[in-house]
């Protein structure tokens, strides 16, 4: 039995892991997050200890590896700017440290994080649970096995929908989320590159506070992307029946059914993380990299290569 502590308890991600350390046969022995609405850990793991004070948190760990029981694993649910000095605090505790998405907001914070892996000789592993999804690894299996190599023609949509409460939070802050491609499309992004090659070309037509748009060539596909907060984006249809998300990835004009199978990817992450098998640093480094010029490249200019949704808004 693996022990675990958990850096924000009180997030919307946060019960995924609990479920996920559970489930692997593991123990939460230990729990931070400054907001104290955490009844959720009762669910999983009521015996676990909280604190809401980093300082606290960081002597409780110290003194448990001190005493001989360190924790194997921190699991990070924190916002976005904070992945880097927490996962730093795992590796430097002694323990390996399991991210939520992004891994960090910059590149060069791979590289920082590569020395202090060196260093202390523990291990990030990160939560890219699109790679372990049954329909996309068939994908990449497919499009690996093609004996010819061609570039196919990708159209990835997402839109969920978030209310006033969204760019009132960190998350609206692009300093501390890195903005909407990354905080709600890094995954994605790691999805594209998983499946189709490395990345060539990375155009951006839109770039707002709830919407995004662009353009993104592989080693074997073209893609137009478009990202949305914005309801009025869902399609009229699944919205005139109360459908708040929309998600749709087209091959060659096929759509790619993955929308079932979710439920237990953070089960599936954690088990290959146990195994020996997770995600590392340099996993991580094409999406990273990706979202980081969209975040600060000039716009280009509308034309074939954009998404028509973006064409739509800004017509």
């Amino acid at each position: 039995m693996k022990r675990f502590a958990l850096i924000g308890a009180a997030g919307y991600i946060a019960p995924r892991h609990m479920g996920a350390i559970r489930e692997t046969g593991n123990t939460l022995v230990a729990a931070l997050d400054p907001n104290d609405s955490v009844g959720i850990i009762d669910s999983y793991f009521p015996e676990a200890d909280f604190f809401t004070e980093f300082e606290r948190f960081d002597r409780h760990v110290d003194k448990l590896r001190r005493q001989g029981h360190g924790i194997d694993f921190v699991s990070i649910c924190s916002p976005n700017y904070l992945h880097d000095s927490h996962m730093r605090f795992a590796l430097r505790s002694g323990a390996d440290a399991i991210c939520e998405k992004p891994l960090v907001l910059n590149p060069w914070n791979i590289d920082g994080l590569q020395e202090i892996e060196q260093d202390t000789g523990r291990r990030v592993n990160t939560i890219l649970q699109l790679r372990v999804h049954p329909a996309i690894f068939g994908l990449r299996d497919q499009v690996s096995a093609e004996t010819a190599a061609r570039k196919h023609e990708v159209d990835l949509t997402y839109i969920t929908s978030r209310g006033h409460w969204y760019h009132q939070s960190w998350k609206g802050d692009v300093k501390k989320s890195g903005g909407i491609a990354t905080n709600i499309g890094v995954h994605f992004f790691d999805m594209l590159h998983f499946i189709f090659g490395n990345l060539q070309e990375n155009r951006v037509h839109l770039r707002e506070d709830s919407r995004a748009a662009g353009y993104l060539e592989y080693e074997r596909a073209r893609v137009r992307w478009f990202l949305s907060l914005n309801v009025e984006d869902v399609p009229e249809a699944p919205r005139a029946n109360g459908q708040r998300t929309y998600r749709s990835i087209t091959v060659d004009g096929e759509e790619i059914e993955f929308s079932g199978g979710f439920a237990d990817l953070h089960t599936r992450s954690y088990e290959e993380i146990l195994a020996g098998n997770g995600f590392g640093l340099e996993e991580n480094r094409v999406a990273i990299e990706t979202v980081a010029h969209i975040r600060s490249t000039p716009l280009s200019a509308m034309g074939d290569e954009t998404h028509p949704r973006a064409r739509r808004v800004h017509p």
